[in-house]
């Protein structure tokens, strides 16, 4: 009997042992969103450069308000999207910072080819596609205003970026103002063209950011260190080697080669943010709030925490 005590206890010793010693094995795994753009293809990358001990899980969104709504609730750890959802939602009161730069550029506004619309004052009495919340939809209406017009002047369509290019095609719209690979795509296969990249504004190419929860950098900053350490190696591989980007791409957004390779030159991947980008983000707010899109400015002693990726430049 006392043999098989022994036994006994030896067992149930081993059984409870043997699950914490497969947890400690387990890589600590962060959840990282993306939008289904170009602009979002640095995290693709991110397996390249995450150390031992972890594994970043890349999880697709298909507009900006979807991805900044997932890092609000926690369902993601950190995502990319536009300044604009960012602003939106922390305007609004919602736990959201600015931590890090993930892309510039990006946007154009484009056009059926065989359309008169050369300019942006052409695009009075058109159907535009835009979609609502978005980054491009900022800079249009900033455009506009500095052609003497507004929103009032153009039909605006509500449509994703991913179905831009086809609303163009079909000619359901005359104009979008859209998000790369989406240009790219109309212009190389000859259904669009180029009306204008619209980067001649206070806010520049200021495109889509790295956002966070504020209890992550409280809670988790060994992880904020280590997904910004990865997010900045993979952006300057991908800047270094663009047939890579452009392969990626293609093989995780399904576009053709021609169509991202048109598109590629239009698109610069960062992970700076400093006083330039915060400049461009306050225009960017204020320009917001003037449009009434916001009922007040954000927060941006909160908005903006970029200690980390601060540190990460006194590295590079």
């Amino acid at each position: 009997m006392i043999r098989r005590r022994e036994f006994l206890v030896g067992a149930g010793a081993a059984a409870l042992s043997g699950p914490a010693v497969v947890r400690a094995q387990q890589p600590t795994v962060i959840k990282m969103g993306a939008l289904k753009l170009i602009h979002s293809i640095a995290p693709y990358f991110y397996d390249r450069f995450t150390p031992a001990g972890y594994k970043v899980e890349v999880i697709p969104f298909e507009s900006p308000t979807e991805g900044k709504n997932a890092v609000v609730t926690k369902s993601v750890d950190f995502g990319m999207f536009g300044i604009a959802a960012a602003i939106l939602g922390a305007a609004a009161g919602e736990p959201i910072v600015v931590i890090a730069s993930a892309c510039n550029r990006g946007m154009a506004v484009i056009a059926a080819k065989d359309s008169p619309i050369a300019s942006i004052k052409d695009l009075a009495g058109k159907r535009v596609a835009i979609w609502p919340g978005s980054t491009q939809e900022v800079f249009i209406l900033e455009r506009l205003r500095m052609e003497g017009m507004s929103i009032k002047d153009i039909t605006p369509v509500r449509v994703s970026f991913s179905e831009m290019h086809i609303a163009l095609a079909r000619g359901d719209v005359d104009a979008y103002v859209g998000a790369e690979p989406g240009p790219g795509v109309s212009l190389s296969t000859g259904i669009g063209k180029l009306v204008e990249y619209p980067y001649g504004t206070a806010m520049g190419s200021l495109n889509m950011i790295f956002g966070a929860h504020r209890d992550t950098l409280t809670e988790r900053p060994e992880i904020v260190k280590v997904i910004l350490g990865i997010h900045r190696k993979a952006s300057d591989f991908g800047m270094k080697n663009p047939e890579e980007m452009a392969a990626m791409t293609v093989a995780k957004l399904g576009q053709k080669k021609e169509s991202v390779a048109a598109a590629v030159p239009n698109v610069e991947l960062t992970w700076r943010f400093g006083p330039t980008e915060t400049k461009q983000a306050r225009t960017y707010a204020e320009h917001m709030l003037e449009l009434k899109q916001i009922k007040q400015l954000p927060d941006f002693a909160t908005f903006f925490d970029t200690r980390f990726v601060d540190e990460i430049a006194k590295q590079a």
